[in-house]
């Protein structure tokens, strides 16, 4: 799956991943990310969720990664802020007060240009993600965190009558991901309600990842 996929689907408009209001299994399960205000929270492959603004208004600050940049305008948009606008290597960096988004490959997103951060929500990155990436993906993600308390939502699903995105990550998986540097446990598991693309049905499960001692 290359880039242009994702530019693509924003140019196109092709946004049925973005939700209306923010994600219930956040608004459920934030709590055992053990924040508190003015912590920092990095979202991966954010696009321009309204969870970027319910954590803003409890108090949190905000790093997001995204590839298209016609998503973080839009962000910027609704959340009614102007943005500086500067570029970091091959990024572009869109901040304001207590916002910090990347624009570009995640993969050129650096532990030093990140920062501290204190937890991680992924409501749809690794999803999003053919097979032959997610690996790549978990490696980078641990190594520029240094492995910080994650909320990660995934679902699952018959594969062979679907195509992805958001793509089906057992649990089998996330712990072949994330096993070594974490301990896994499953907060909550719900069915999607029509299921996947009204055509198999799916479960998606909130996971909370904690660094091994």
């Amino acid at each position: 799956m290359e880039a242009s996929f994702w530019h693509n689907k924003w140019q196109r408009g092709e946004i049925a991943f973005h939700q209306s209001q923010a994600n219930p299994m956040l608004v459920a399960h934030v709590d055992q990310l053990s924040l508190v205000q003015g912590n920092r929270v990095f979202l991966s492959l954010c696009g321009k969720t309204l969870d970027i603004a319910w954590l803003l208004a409890r108090g949190f600050q905000v790093v997001g990664a995204e590839l298209s940049e016609i998503a973080i305008k839009e962000l910027f948009e609704s959340l009614g802020v102007q943005p500086n606008i500067t570029k970091v290597g091959a990024l572009l960096h869109y901040s304001a007060e207590n916002i910090d988004i990347y624009v570009g490959d995640i993969f050129e997103l650096t532990a030093e240009t990140l920062g501290a951060v204190d937890a991680i929500y992924d409501r749809a990155a690794i999803v999003a993600l053919p097979a032959e990436i997610r690996t790549r993906y978990a490696a980078h993600l641990i190594s520029i965190t240094h492995a910080v308390r994650q909320l990660v939502i995934t679902y699952e699903y018959d594969q062979s009558l679907v195509d992805g995105p958001p793509f089906s990550v057992s649990e089998a998986e996330l712990k072949q991901h994330y096993g070594a540097a974490y301990t896994l446990a499953a907060l909550e598991t719900r069915a999607v309600e029509g299921g996947m693309k009204g055509k198999t049905t799916a479960t998606e499960t909130a996971w909370l990842l904690k660094a091994q001692d």
